[in-house]
């Protein structure tokens, strides 16, 4: 497949960041809380074959939704959140943690019957020894889900970009779907969803939907080995959904971004290392929302948020990208951060026109 690069100027990606400050973004999904707990390993257990971890810290974050609600505020924007949560300790510790980010919380619904999605890591030596998951899921029940859609609709139309973060754990059903998107659509020029599998159909006409290549091999049914293929997913999503642009992250080889007009766009990585991939999609979706707010065309907001996965991806745990770092990275990183590949029909390089030769 041949291939070529177009460069994106700093000072244009520079100026969409500094916008970051001035938009608002809804995030509508699941709230999670990541629990870390850090160790080292120097023997075996005497009782079973599994390592022994001496622990020596821990540490609680926000995750899920609110982890994506955590990218936006740490990228300059100002974010409102919408979910629930269980009326228990680990519910009132993550809306401490939000009050104290300044968002605004009023659409977050405590529910008695609910407990708050924990999902607890090990850590031992810089790598992931376990995961565990406490969490109860079910769908919404009739009066929480008016209770939500009552608050996107009278949210929606105050904001720059609404996020849908969909993790599967009951809170996005596809009754609610069926509601609130032509609502968003109607109140909102930014739409960008964070795809679970069950759901893809009902992701129709959205600005983005961001599924990894795994995601879109399962939506598709297309084994995604190549370039070819995965340029083949991605339209056949565009198809389906009719949806402006699909943008399907690749790991160590970048992101494509499919967009309605045609044109398709590969993004290399940028991450140096990659330690922990924990929370890059949700840091994906905030930063393309984010900057697609701030005014930020379509191949701009995947460059963008490529960026941004790059750092993140390069930190141990749920981590976030702060606005220094992307600036730091779009100015003195090299000409890669700021290239794409458009790919034409079938893989074909798109013709651009020439300018007029000189007379």
């Amino acid at each position: 497949m041949r291939r070529f690069q177009v460069k994106i100027a700093a000072s244009k990606l520079s100026g969409v960041v500094s916008r970051h400050s001035k938009t608002k973004v809804l995030v509508l999904g699941d709230l999670m809380v990541d629990e870390f707990i850090w160790g080292s390993v120097s023997r075996i257990s005497p009782e079973a074959p599994v390592p022994v971890v001496h622990v020596s810290d821990e540490t609680t974050l926000l995750g899920g939704a609110a982890n994506v609600v955590n990218n936006v505020v740490s990228l300059g924007g100002e974010a409102v959140i919408c979910g629930i949560a269980g009326r228990d300790r680990m519910g009132e510790k993550l809306l401490d943690a939000l009050d104290d980010m300044n968002v605004d919380t009023t659409g977050v619904f405590m529910h008695k019957d609910q407990i708050t999605s924990i999902k607890t890591r090990i850590i031992a030596h810089g790598q992931q020894v376990v995961r565990f998951d406490r969490e109860r899921v079910r769908d919404l029940d009739g009066r929480t889900a008016a209770k939500i859609f009552d608050f996107v609709t009278r949210t929606a139309d105050s904001v720059q970009a609404v996020i849908i973060s969909d993790y599967g754990k009951g809170m996005i059903t596809s009754r609610l779907l069926k509601k609130i998107i032509p609502i968003i659509l109607q109140k909102c020029r930014v739409l960008a969803i964070d795809p679970k599998i069950n759901h893809f159909p009902l992701y129709r006409e959205a600005t983005v939907i961001t599924p990894n290549h795994h995601e879109a091999e399962q939506a598709t049914k297309i084994a995604i080995k190549s370039s070819h293929d995965i340029v083949k997913a991605g339209k056949l999503l565009l198809k389906r959904l009719r949806c402006k642009s699909v943008l399907i992250t690749w790991g160590e080889r970048g992101m494509v971004l499919l967009e309605h007009t045609g044109a398709i766009s590969h993004i290399p990585s940028t991450a140096k290392e990659v330690f922990d991939v924990t929370g890059a999609g949700d840091t994906v979706i905030s930063t393309f929302a984010l900057s697609r707010g701030a005014g930020a065309d379509l191949r701009e907001a995947s460059v963008l948020s490529n960026i941004a996965a790059g750092i993140v991806v390069g930190k141990v745990g749920t981590a976030t990208a702060i606005s220094s770092e992307l600036l730091d990275a779009i100015r003195n990183g090299p000409a890669s951060l700021r290239t794409f590949t458009p790919w034409g029909e079938e893989g074909t390089p798109i013709r651009r026109k020439q300018p007029p030769a000189n007379k």
